[in-house]
């Protein structure tokens, strides 16, 4: 829609201030309606292309980020360090304003074509109505992380429906690659899989509580505790007819159970095609204060009207099988008695 006209329209329908900047906020520069299917994907990566690495959440050094660095280059990708890299604010990496500029910075810097966030931590949700999309949406690019970043999948994928890629950051590859331990490298080696457009398919456990089916749809999801807090704010996440994954850590079970009754009563579990729970590493409960019930009876509790396939114990989370997961892209989805699986198609 042509700015001035919408401007125009929206003065004579009356229309507050409020709604001006929330159009500001989240321009839409694709014909396609917010609510359609339809997500772009952001080119490939080459050899020869340019990762940059970015702080937009906690604090990391550039002696942290030398392995993930020396890694990627040896994949045949150019790195470019951000300002944020070793910029320090107590927990944050740098200033709010330090931490969005570097952001913007990427995200216009058509060099640039990927960005890594170098740790999660917390931050994102400080600096995300800071940041002018525009540049970004006329050349999209892989913005790669997860846990605080899922703030920026889930704003990406309300408002812009471009794919993104949850995965491990720089502060989770191995010092000594050498060393590394099998699950590791395979999930490092994932992320290069993803970059490079190769197909991905990930399994998971058998599990008694699974419920079995089959579903195609694009998959979406991220850390748990964001996604709540996301509810009602220009990023918060359409579920409706995709596959949702979650995960979460440092969190106790009735905190969990209370996430839970928050996706449920914003309908975010009723037009599901699919359910992923992934890791959950909980705190202990205080003693006398037992919540009695796991991750599993908290979530069959929820989804117990409605009829799509889940699994449990899925390889994503803050764990060491945390694979990369291509947001906004489609996906098979299959559970069976032998286990699940998760195959990208797109």
């Amino acid at each position: 829609m042509d700015r001035k006209h919408f401007l125009s329209s929206a003065l004579l329908a009356g229309a507050s201030l409020s709604t001006v900047k929330s159009w500001a906020i989240n321009p839409n520069p694709s014909d396609e309606p917010l609510n359609s299917g339809k997500y772009r994907i952001p080119p490939y990566l080459k050899p020869g292309d340019t990762i940059g690495i970015t702080c937009p959440a906690g604090f990391i050094t550039k002696e942290e980020i030398a392995p993930s660095v020396k890694l990627m280059e040896s994949w045949g990708y150019k790195i470019k360090i951000g300002k944020t890299v070793g910029a320090r604010d107590f927990t944050y990496g740098g200033t709010d304003q330090e931490r969005a500029t570097d952001l913007q910075q990427m995200l216009d810097d058509i060099e640039v074509n990927a960005i890594m966030c170098a740790r999660g931590g917390y931050g994102a949700v400080r600096i995300i109505d800071k940041i002018d999309f525009k540049s970004f949406t006329e050349h999209p690019k892989w913005i790669i992380g997860f846990s605080d970043i899922t703030v920026l999948h889930c704003h990406l994928s309300r408002n812009f429906k471009i794919a993104s890629l949850h995965s491990k950051m720089c502060n989770s590859f191995p010092a000594d690659w050498s060393l590394a331990e099998p699950i590791q490298i395979e999930t490092i080696l994932s992320i290069r899989q993803a970059l490079a457009g190769e197909a991905l398919r990930y399994t998971g456990p058998a599990h008694e509580k699974n419920r079995t089916g089959r579903a195609e749809a694009v998959i979406v999801g991220g850390n748990l505790s964001i996604i709540e807090t996301l509810t009602g704010s220009h990023s918060d996440l359409d579920t409706n007819g995709k596959i949702l994954f979650v995960e979460d850590t440092g969190e106790y079970l009735y905190g969990i159970d209370r996430m839970f009754w928050n996706l449920k009563r914003t309908g975010k579990l009723a037009k599901l095609k699919g359910l992923i729970v992934g890791g959950f590493k909980l705190k202990p409960d205080d003693p006398g204060e037992e919540f009695g019930r796991t991750v599993v009876d908290i979530v069959l509790e929820k989804i117990a009207e409605y009829n799509y396939p889940v699994c449990f114990d899925f390889p994503v989370g803050h764990q060491r099988n945390n694979f990369a997961l291509k947001c906004g892209v489609s996906h098979i989805f299959t559970v069976d008695q032998n286990g699940s699986s998760l195959t990208s198609i797109g």
